[in-house]
């Protein structure tokens, strides 16, 4: 009998209504979020309408305070109510324009900070930044805290590889040097931001043990006809040109955007390397001595045309088509002196190659966004189709000088082909569910297919013969079929994320249409994040997670790709996946200062090795391997200080301890060492429309595998001007100003040793000009198709 009026009292509800207004009258679609008002946890947050009223529909007897927010607006605050049976009316709700929000008739809002660091995630703001104009994409992540480029152009991320990069949500299946080259490609003008995430949840590809860099690429959200213009010119020791446009119109329900940027960059790579070869039975000791420059011409075209169209309150639909096509002329000049095994001078040669390669890329997308009901924490659908095509096409013409002994000169010619296309199919569903929780369920299908070949030809008595020994047909298929689980949601002061995802794996790896290898194999990937506020000051987070770097094409592709008379890189198609399992503790500081402390077990690390060739003679190989394991632990440390209204200082430190074990060619690796890596930018915000970011990183002395990498570091300062109200943006930047990030490193093995020096046309001064037009007032964002991450993120004290 005691039940009945109990459950008829807690269905007992009221509605709570107000009205926003901002200085020139009311407010469509401004955020409006409900928070309990015991410690301001999230209870439902909704859309102003078109008058600026809203309303909540919620159980009388709570205490409450209501927020609204807008972009280019403070957020402002109702005061503490206790919502009655009879319903309550709240007083007018009024948004102040931010501070840094100019008061003409531009509306710009302030300039975001460079880097921010979000609960499970680093930001890097780019857009606005003076020290990206005229920079490029492998550039700006070069800068970014924690983020690593190696000799070998391979990324890393808190010392750790193996990484998944997408762009605009989209994978890029590819790796190492092919992955650099697209990203130099790829100019800074193009992106809005760059996430860097650590610990990714199991609605991304299980791909990339290290972690997830994800770029995000420019889209104007201003209402009407609108565009911009950019222009930089860089000087190294060589020039450096980068220009572009973009173009946007925006309706109510349509969105029509498109940019282009053309890229025109020269510049140098010298290395120095130094041999020492063991006693083979067919050969005596040796050592040689190796002098390379390589001149290089990028040329560049980018773009991208799309649309987003409303076809209802809660369904949107979007296409759009990216090109990416390069042209890169490399002319490489090698010298050679080879030593006996008592120092005397044995062999002396001189190489010239050239080499014209051009690289095609574009791909198409379509997606569905549709919502259940009209509100940021509806139901969801989404749905998205991808295909995507990388064309390599590369021409060699290799001449070998032959000083000591005599002997005839040699052509080495090479027409190498590489087609590669990835297509992909997903859908997504959210569902909320009651305390404030929420589950998502989706599936993909990836199918990948590299066909590759290549024919070297070399002059023997006047006449073109193949060489049938280093020519070959190559094919990979590689086909992935996931689908996951994920539940998340928010109590008092904690939210939680469990998620598993299980992915089944077939490749087939052929050579000369004879089946080379083939896997086929299922593996779950579960994960889990934990956060907790503690006080008002302090908050602790947890995350698990097993995740897996399957070797992409061109890792297991055997063809060759010479870089001169003595090297060259060659896939090994026995390389196998690396799985591995990562646990991370962070706390939290007056929500600003994290701390981490992290550990992952790599089972059959994937790691890129030099050796010599098994050809004989005193050819080097580039190739990757599988060792047996790799031990990480490291901390973390970040710190975004406010040292006065115009200055900011964002300082990031990772310290890490690497223990490689595994064997190769009879030399037995069990190898570590402790490393830093210090990132530190100031930003300077001054009157008249004057900007300044300040960055720094050092790098201490690292171990890769094999190999042991020297420190290095770099330096770089930019200034920007705001002029012709606001509409014009001057920009001047330096990098590396002091030219520390030559590399250098030494790879130990029983039977060889190589060392080099690296140096390439970085330290480079640019000068840069953007000129944006028409209606720049900003739409506010309907977020009815994302689950309300913010909002659970806020629910859980965050």
């Amino acid at each position: 009998m005691l039940v009945l009026p109990l459950a008829g009292a807690a269905q007992n509800r009221a509605t709570v209504s107000g009205i926003v207004l901002n200085g020139t009258g009311k407010v469509e679609f401004a955020t409006i979020t409900l928070h309990r008002a015991a410690d301001s946890t999230v209870v439902k947050t909704e859309f102003s309408d078109l008058l600026g009223a809203f309303q909540f529909t919620l159980p009388a007897g709570g205490r409450y305070l209501v927020s609204a927010a807008q972009v280019g607006f403070e957020r402002s605050w109702s005061s503490t109510f206790e919502l009655l049976a009879t319903g309550l009316t709240l007083p007018v709700i009024v948004l102040k324009t931010s501070q840094a929000t100019a008061l003409q008739e531009v509306t710009v809002t302030a300039r975001k900070p460079l880097f921010e660091r979000l609960a499970d995630r680093t930001v890097v703001n780019v857009a606005d930044s003076p020290l990206s104009a005229g920079s490029t994409t492998l550039a700006v992540l070069g800068r970014s805290p924690g983020v690593t480029v190696d000799a070998g152009d391979n990324l890393g991320l808190r010392g750790r590889q193996g990484l998944l990069v997408v762009i605009d949500g989209k994978r890029v299946p590819l790796t190492g040097t092919e992955l650099a080259d697209y990203l130099r490609a790829l100019p800074a003008e193009q992106l809005q931001s760059i996430e860097l995430i650590t610990n990714p949840p199991a609605q991304y590809d299980a791909q990339g043990g290290a972690g997830v860099i994800a770029i995000n690429l420019k889209k104007d959200q201003r209402l009407g006809t609108n565009g911009s213009a950019n222009a930089s010119y860089g000087r190294g020791e060589y020039g450096k040109f980068t220009g572009g446009f973009a173009l946007n119109h925006r309706r109510k329900n349509v969105n029509l955007y498109g940019n282009y940027a053309y890229t025109d960059r020269r510049g140098f790579l010298r290395l120095d390397f130094t041999r020492q070869f063991a006693a083979t039975p067919a050969l005596t000791a040796a050592s040689g001595l190796l002098n390379t420059e390589q001149l290089t011409w990028l040329r560049s075209h980018s773009g991208k045309v799309g649309g987003d169209f409303t076809l209802s309150k809660r369904t949107l639909l979007g296409v759009s088509a990216t090109i990416l096509t390069s042209q890169t002329a490399y002319n490489t000049t090698n010298q050679t002196q080879v030593l006996g095994a008592q120092g005397e001078p044995t062999d002396r040669y001189r190489s010239v190659a050239a080499q014209d390669v051009n690289r095609p890329n574009g791909s198409l997308n379509v997606n569905l966004r549709h919502a259940f009901a009209d509100s940021a924490t509806a139901a969801s659908l989404t749905a998205d189709a991808d295909y995507a095509r990388y064309r390599t096409a590369r021409l060699l013409a290799l001449n070998t000088y032959y000083e000591t002994p005599a002997q005839a000169n040699a052509l080495l010619s090479g027409d190498q082909t590489s087609n590669l296309s990835i297509a992909a199919a997903k859908v997504d569903f959210s569902q909320p569910l009651p305390r404030r929780a929420r589950l998502e369920a989706g599936a993909k299908i990836t199918q990948v297919t590299s066909d590759n070949n290549v024919a070297f030809t070399s002059i023997e008595n006047g006449i073109t013969v193949l060489d049938p020994a280093i020519s070959n047909q190559f094919e990979y298929r590689e086909n992935v079929n996931a689908a996951y689980v994920s539940l998340r949601g928010a109590a008092s002061k904690t939210t939680f994320q469990v998620g598993l995802r299980g992915e089944q794996t077939n490749t087939r790896a052929d050579l000369l249409g004879e089946s080379l290898r083939e896997r086929h194999y299922f593996q779950l990937f579960p994960s889990a994040t934990l956060q907790r506020t503690l006080s008002e000051r302090h908050a602790l987070g947890l995350s698990v997670a097993r995740r897996i770097d399957r070797p992409s094409y061109v890792q297991v592709n055997p063809l060759r790709n010479y870089f001169d008379a003595t090297s060259y890189r060659a896939g090994n198609p026995d390389l196998v996946a690396q799985t591995s399992y990562n646990i991370e503790l962070t706390h939290t500081y007056r929500q600003k200062f994290t701390t981490a402390l992290a550990y992952a077990q790599t089972n059959l690390p994937i790691v890129n090795v030099v050796q010599p060739s098994l050809d004989g003679g005193r050819l080097v190989v580039n190739r990757d391997v599988n060792l047996s394991t790799l031990h990480y632990y490291s901390l973390t440390l970040t710190a975004p200080l406010d040292l006065a209204k115009w200055w900011t200082l964002y300082a990031n430190g990772v310290f890490f301890y690497n223990r490689y074990v595994g064997e190769l060619s009879g030399t037995a690796l069990n190898r570590s060492q402790v490393t830093c890596i210090l990132t530190a930018t100031s930003s300077f915000t001054m009157p008249h429309g004057w900007a300044a970011d300040l960055n720094g990183f050092y790098e201490s002395q690292e171990q890769y595998g094999f190999q042991t990498i020297r420190p290095r570091g770099q330096v770089g300062v930019g200034i920007q001007k705001s002029v012709w109200g606001k509409q014009g943006t001057l920009r001047l930047n330096v990098a590396d100003i002091f030219y520390n990030t030559p590399n250098r490193a030494v790879s130990t093995y029983d039977n060889f040793t190589e060392s080099f020096y690296r140096r390439e046309d970085l330290r480079v001064v640019t000068a840069a000009f953007t000129y944006r037009f028409g209606n720049s007032k900003v739409a506010a964002a309907r977020k009815r198709t994302i689950g309300a991450d913010d909002e659970l993120r806020r629910a859980g004290g965050q």
